[in-house]
């Protein structure tokens, strides 16, 4: 995977990834290598991912960088939050002084996500995209929904505060009332504003399905196993079910919108690391969800490990499809990330829980991060001010792995 990186070379941008790749994609990728790192303990690509990561902040001190002013969308900025709350709940080092920290700089994107909450149509919801000029306006979508829901959620766990809690609930319970979701708990793509969101895109993605399973489960821990949100939990694990086809045993991953049609684009090959990791990370804050995940996060491992097999470069290029015997062929990013996380997410048991402030956690927030003069505008009406304890688990990057390591990878966590 780190071979598509190149922001660590001279003259080229730092944080970013190449065309035709997106800005949210490079965001993604660190936070897997923060995993790598967590999985591992190797720390030879840290600096790298730190440089990335903080290469991405803007004067305000949030994930709103000039360079994407133009184009970022709600999701985007999500998965860059995604990032830096797992450097804080890993203890992941610290950014150096003068620099925000990781809890910080998820606590800016959680507020200007708050300030962004949208009642004008379809009774609530976060939009699709951040600026009017961007297609996609006028789309409420389950991923930059579900994306707000699980930082929330992670950040209540994170922090004991109620405030965070309170904002995942009003989100789901916004999502319980459009048509995105159903009693079955599949959660579709979105829908337009024109309708009054009535209408909703029927696609379904892994990576949906994935935040909202990632959010509800760290509620879970939070309220100590409150019915609700087991119910939510065991109710989204059904929801994954589509992803796991009749076909293929019930426990291989298939991204089944693209994969069997082979029409996936550049970002959707990426999408079913998203759903790996955080099944994996639900089984630690979940427990009892352990018994159905982990067959399917294995079954899944050892189908990954098998499209590395007859590829180039020595078995290090990874492809798509996680059903069949050999390299189908497919390269990109995407398919390396996948692979990577299906893989390590195999050695969850081996290591311990999220930290939170109150246990092990060393990175110091700051609960207004997101609100300065130097901040997308934001309406404070929609955020109470957030006190209580703020400080949670530090340091965040990762570490980019070279495409070999991901082979050595796979013994440690399969080879059994």
């Amino acid at each position: 995977m780190m071979s598509y990186y190149k922001g660590n070379q001279t003259g080229m941008p730092v944080g970013l990834l190449p065309d035709p790749y997106y800005w949210w994609l490079a965001g993604a990728m660190f936070d897997q290598m923060i995993h790598y790192w967590y999985y591992t303990g190797d720390t030879s690509y840290n600096s790298v991912v730190t440089q990335g990561l903080l290469a991405q902040i803007s004067p305000g001190k949030d994930f709103m960088p000039s360079n994407q002013t133009l184009t970022e969308g709600n999701d985007d900025q999500a998965f860059w939050a995604f990032a830096a709350m797992s450097a804080a709940e890993m203890n992941y080092p610290d950014p150096p002084a003068g620099q925000p920290s990781w809890l910080a700089l998820a606590q800016a994107v959680f507020n200007e996500q708050a300030g962004r909450w949208d009642t004008t149509r379809c009774g609530g919801g976060l939009r699709w995209q951040i600026f009017s000029w961007n297609k996609g306006y006028e789309y409420k979508n389950s991923i930059s929904n579900g994306g707000f829901f699980q930082l929330a959620a992670r950040l209540a766990r994170y922090t004991g505060n109620q405030t965070y809690a309170d904002w995942a609930e009003k989100t789901w319970d916004w999502m319980e009332t459009t048509t995105l979701i159903t009693p079955e708990y599949n959660i579709y793509d979105g829908a337009d504003m024109s309708d009054n969101c009535t209408k909703p895109v029927q696609l379904q993605w892994t990576y949906n399905v994935g935040t909202f399973l990632m959010g509800a489960a760290n509620l879970y821990n939070y309220t100590k196993g409150a019915p609700k949100w087991q119910m939510v939990t065991e109710g989204l694990l059904n929801g994954t079910q589509v992803f796991f086809p009749e076909q293929l045993g019930r426990n291989v991953m298939q991204e089944v919108a693209c994969e069997p049609q082979q029409s996936c684009n550049n970002d959707q090959p990426s999408f079913k690391a998203y759903l790996s990791r955080w099944m994996a990370a639900t089984t630690q804050v979940a427990p009892f969800t352990a018994d159905y995940i982990m067959p399917k996060l294995r079954a899944s491992a050892q189908g990954a490990a098998k499209q590395c097999s007859g590829a180039p470069n020595g078995g290090t290029t990874c492809g798509r499809t996680w059903n069949t015997a050999t390299w189908d062929g497919k390269v990109g990013i995407g398919e390396q990330m996948s692979a990577l996380s299906i893989i390590q997410a195999n050695l969850i048991s081996k290591v311990p829980a999220p930290v939170t402030a109150a246990k092990g956690g060393t990175s110091v927030g700051n609960p207004e991060a997101g609100t300065g003069e130097n901040s997308v505008q934001r309406d404070p009406v929609l955020t109470k001010k957030i006190t209580g304890a703020d400080r949670a688990g530090a340091g965040i990057l990762t570490a980019l792995v070279l495409g070999g390591l991901l082979g050595s990878t796979w013994w440690i966590s399969v080879g059994s």
